[in-house]
């Protein structure tokens, strides 16, 4: 070994005898550094990691491997020296290692250079540093291979240009044969065993930060093979000119065999999928524990089909093969209830037919080209699960993640697949269980209480309603299997006690039959499971059909194991024709819907009946738009049962079309709100820290006025991060960054909130300052470069928060809207009536009557989630925030998606949402910052070289006076 060391010592000191290891260092910097800042445009990519860093390595390091390795061994033949060192007492072995521990060394030291890169993109963004440490492992390893290859070519000539040409030839055809280029030419399975021999697509495996044995192996078996061969090599030398004997085949078949056991362990290895290490945050590429809890409720097997055709788009063929390897984990997993198969749908036509026919899935056509023409090819991309009768698909749009790259290229990834196929498998699942036992997943009893008068103080439809309750709560208790319990209870009958003890902790009061008549009854439900209680509503139509429904959506609450409901409001708006030509009128929220949709039945309610549907598990007001009081009412009782309600609005709103322009708004909430203590500052926040934004600008030229679209740091969107976002109650896991447009500053009363929990959920900078001015257009005459006037008191806002507890009706102790709107309406008809046909049948809707309550008061479960921006939710705002990333953007929609699996306690899937390629984005800067960071990486790299040069020649001095000391003394 210490010869080996010597070797290396000598070698490496060598290298920097002359200009060589400094032209082989500044080299390597430099065009790190363009290819960084310039071909892949980091700051433009806007992502906080270092792949750009890692995507040319491979190429690179062919070249410099082979400018290392040229002139080892050529050199030495071609200064005679080689002889000497043949017939010296140093074996083959420790000479070959000494010059590949030597070229590694030199590798080594180039990639420490480029250690200020990560760091300076940590400061600037959320940094994984798990893919980091995987592409320098990368790196290393790969060199180690290039290496021995270019040292064994190098020894078999004497020529250092031919040495050169051969290590690049030999190191790139390895490169080549796994590269997306040459696979795509071929199908799926040939293309994924040219991935397993190429030297390029290994790497990438171990950049994305999964540290796998196999990878590992493949380059040590390289390593391995051409240094056999090297030491093989020296050895032939050494008999060059001598007649062949039987130690000479004794050495050739040792060699051949060390190279077919290197080669053969490869092959041992390729089914072993288990060893293997991921490094990366959240070990995103990793069977979480949340699937696997998904998995251990199948009690019927699961299948999960993959539609993959041979020839697809090469963007998209590098991905297949990482999509089998994780379905594959997926089967094992299920521990025998999970069946993964793969198909090529174009090679059978039935599958290809059922296919479409039953799951509606279809081919896509897309555009490839080739060297000598373009074409379109017609391939699958998609995967099945199916569970019983129901089913999911994913097609490609669902799996992958597209950012823009450079100026023409495209960087194509998945998306977070773990999280995609899990959805599904969640949906299917629970679509299955939601028409089979709905006991299931309940633990425990469920009381059912009715709070009800005797039959003889009901009205005539409340009668029969009493009787379909008590019906309905026995078929319940048998397929419960006894475990659910009625408890019918008249609150009046012990005088009053219990109607005072259910009117301070639900709020309830006694009902009237309509404004004009005395007679007073009771009739409320409740629901109670593990101590946690819902309210049942009571049916609009009285039918014992209804009552069942909203029981079985009450119980539902207690389970896991079903698909949620969400009533979404949005405002009135026209959807855009585009085969006429005409844009949609409105804000659009298509793009929160369909990200809704994924996990939960999605149902849209305008609330003008005055009553939330009675499926309905969670209320979603999307930019509400002037409320009345049957709108107020629908969602104040909602709230008064238990239920979450999460608005997004504002006391302002913007139009983007001609002039940015900002006027007032009135959700027709604002007073229910600020009844518990919930206020909406009227003016907008205003932040340093903020997103980018295309704005449309005029500017003079001479006697014409242009306009022209900027891409400016608008300080109205303000830009929110981990640090000002809450990160204990679970709300935003996944989500790294939120962009709040045109918000407006919440403020919470402590006072009226004292017994109620207050989650801060997203916050501005302290950079932040307020303006209630309707003048939203930059002017960057007058103001600069921020383009706005900056606040003097500059602090933290709120423009995001959650008060969960209990809430008392802004409605206790009034008519219920419905009683008085169903009044004005029979005064409108009678005004109107005539005579006719129909005459009777009028008189008898007349005298139909309105039965209401108002709860007056809410359970603890009760909670309000506010988000102070009427547009951020709108596609609009996620469309602007798309083009400025050129990624898909769908943060917004996805935080809300968090809040309703948070509200619902269904928090299986919130640990493994958000973990998308791109979602980790750097800090806003503007120019003048990102030059300062760009330029500073220039600067450590210059400092790195000069750090080198320096302590180079500190070693220099020393080894000068080593000798030195042996001259005068005769002793080292």
């Amino acid at each position: 070994m210490k010869n080996i060391l010597r070797i290396a010592a000598r070698e490496f000191a060598g290298f920097f005898s002359g200009p060589v290891a400094f032209l082989f260092f500044g080299a390597f910097l430099a065009v790190t550094m363009f290819i960084f800042f310039w071909v892949d445009t980091f700051f433009a990519r806007n992502i906080a990691d270092v792949r750009p860093l890692f995507d040319w390595i491979p190429i690179l390091l062919i070249f410099l491997c082979a400018a290392v390795t040229m002139r080892l061994w050529s050199e030495e033949r071609r200064a005679g020296t080689l002889e000497f060192l043949l017939t010296s007492p140093t074996r083959p072995a420790a000479l070959v290692l000494g010059k590949f521990l030597a070229c590694l060394g030199l590798i080594g030291v180039a990639l420490a250079l480029t250690l200020p890169l990560p760091i300076t993109v940590s400061f600037l963004g959320p940094l994984d540093w798990g893919p980091v440490a995987g592409g320098y492992l990368a790196t290393f390893f790969l060199a180690a291979a290039y290496i021995s290859i270019g040292l064994y070519i190098s020894i078999r000539s004497e020529n250092q240009i031919v040495s050169l040409i051969g290590s690049v030839a030999a190191c790139g055809l390895l490169y080549l044969i796994g590269s997306d280029m040459l696979s795509s030419f071929f199908g799926n399975q040939i293309g994924e065993i040219l991935h397993l021999l190429g030297s390029g697509s290994r790497f990438d495996s171990i950049t994305r930060g999964v540290i796998d044995l196999r990878d590992l192996y493949y380059y040590l078996s390289i390593m391995g093979i051409f240094l056999s061969l090297n030491i093989y090599g020296l050895e032939r030398l050494r008999w060059q000119g001598n007649p062949a004997n039987s130690r000479h085949r004794a050495w050739k078949m040792v060699t051949l065999l060390v190279v077919a056991n290197f080669l053969a362990a490869n092959f041992w290895l390729a089914p072993i999928g288990t060893m293997r290490i991921d490094m990366t945050s959240g070990r995103i590429y990793t069977i979480s524990k949340a699937t696997r809890n998904y998995l251990a409720q199948l009690h019927e097997p699961l299948l999960i089909r993959g539609y993959f055709s041979a020839q697809t788009h090469p963007l998209l063929a590098p991905l297949v093969p990482r999509l089998r390897d994780l379905l594959k984990e997926y089967q094992i997993a299920g521990h025998g209830k999970v069946r993964v198969e793969f198909v090529d749908p174009q090679e059978n036509p039935e599958i290809e037919q059922e296919a479409g026919q039953k799951y509606g899935i279809r081919p896509v056509p897309f555009e490839t080209s080739s060297r000598y023409q373009s074409s379109v090819t017609n391939s699958y991309f998609d995967i099945l699960v199916k569970y019983g009768d129901q089913f999911a698909t994913l097609g490609f749009r669902d799996l992958i993640e597209v950012k823009a790259k450079g100026e023409s290229g495209l960087d194509v990834d998945l998306r977070n697949p773990e999280y995609d196929i899990t959805r599904a498998i969640k949906k299917v699942l629970y679509a299955y269980q939601g028409s089979g036992d709905l006991f299931a997943n309940i633990r425990g009893p469920v009381d059912i209480t009715g709070y009800i008068s005797p039959a003889a103080k009901l009205p005539e439809q409340l009668t029969a309603l009493r009787s379909s309750l008590q019906s309905i709560s026995e078929e319940m208790k048998k397929k419960s299997g006894g475990r659910v319990h009625l408890r019918l209870v008249d609150p009046d009958a012990d005088g009053g006690r219990t109607a005072k003890k259910i009117g301070k902790k639900f709020g309830f009061r006694p009902m009237a039959v309509g404004l004009l008549d005395p007679r007073t009854f009771w009739f409320y439900i409740t629901m109670e499971n593990n101590g946690r209680v819902v309210q049942v509503p009571l049916p609009q139509d009285f039918s014992k059909d209804s009552l069942q429904r909203d029981m079985t959506a009450a119980l539902k609450r207690f389970s896991r194991g079903f698909l949620k409901t969400i009533a979404l409001y949005t405002p009135p708006s026209t959807p855009p024709m585009p085969q006429l030509g005409m844009p949609g009128g409105g804000k659009q929220f298509q793009w929160l819907r369909k990200k809704l949709e994924e996990e939960h039945n999605v149902i849209t309610t305008d609330l003008k009946k005055g009553q939330v549907p009675g499926e309905t598990d969670f209320l979603l007001l999307a930019s509400p738009e002037k409320f009345d009081d049957m709108q107020r009412f629908a969602v104040d009782q909602f709230l008064m049962e238990g239920g979450t309600v999460a608005i997004a609005t504002a006391p302002f709103d913007v139009t983007l079309r001609g002039r940015l322009s900002a006027e007032k708004y009135s959700s027709g909430l604002e007073k229910w709100l600020a009844g518990y203590g919930i206020t909406l500052g009227h003016s907008m926040v205003l932040d340093r820290q903020n997103s980018a934004f295309p704005i449309p600008m005029e500017r003079q030229v001479g006697m014409i006025r242009v306009r022209e679209t900027r891409l400016i740091n608008y300080p109205y969107f303000v830009d929110i991060r981990r640090d000002g976002m809450d990160q204990e109650s679970g709300l935003t896991a996944g989500i790294n960054q939120v962009t709040m447009t045109w918000p407006s500053p919440i403020t919470i009363d402590p006072e009226k909130n004292k017994g109620r929990k207050v989650i801060r959920l997203l916050s501005s900078s302290p950079q932040a300052w307020t303006s209630d001015s309707l003048n939203i257009q930059p002017d960057f005459q007058k103001y600069g470069e921020s383009g706005f006037p900056t606040g003097k008191q500059q602090q933290q806002y709120l423009l995001g928060a959650v008060v969960e507890g209990r809430f008392t009706s802004a409605f206790a102790g009034q008519t219920s809207p419905l009683i008085t709107k169903a009044k004005d309406e029979a005064a409108r008809k009678k005004k109107e009536k005539k005579s006719g046909p129909d005459t009777k049948k009028d008189a008898a809707a007349e005298n139909k009557p309105v039965i209401s309550r108002v709860l007056e008061r809410s359970p603890e479960s009760a909670r309000i989630i506010l988000f102070a921006s009427n547009s951020f939710l709108s596609d609009t705002a996620m469309e602007l925030m798309s083009s400025v990333q050129h990624t898909q953007y769908q943060e917004p929609a996805q935080l809300l998606a968090n809040a309703v699996d948070w509200s619902l306690e269904d928090r299986g899937l919130l640990s493994i949402k958000g973990r998308g390629h791109f979602a980790r984005t750097l800090r806003p800067m503007d120019r003048k910052t990102r030059m300062f960071w760009e330029y500073l990486n220039y600067g450590l790299a210059l400092i790195g070289l000069g750090l080198v040069w320096l302590v180079q020649k500190l070693l220099q001095k020393r080894t000068i006076a080593r000798y030195e000391r042996i001259l005068h003394t005769g002793r080292a």
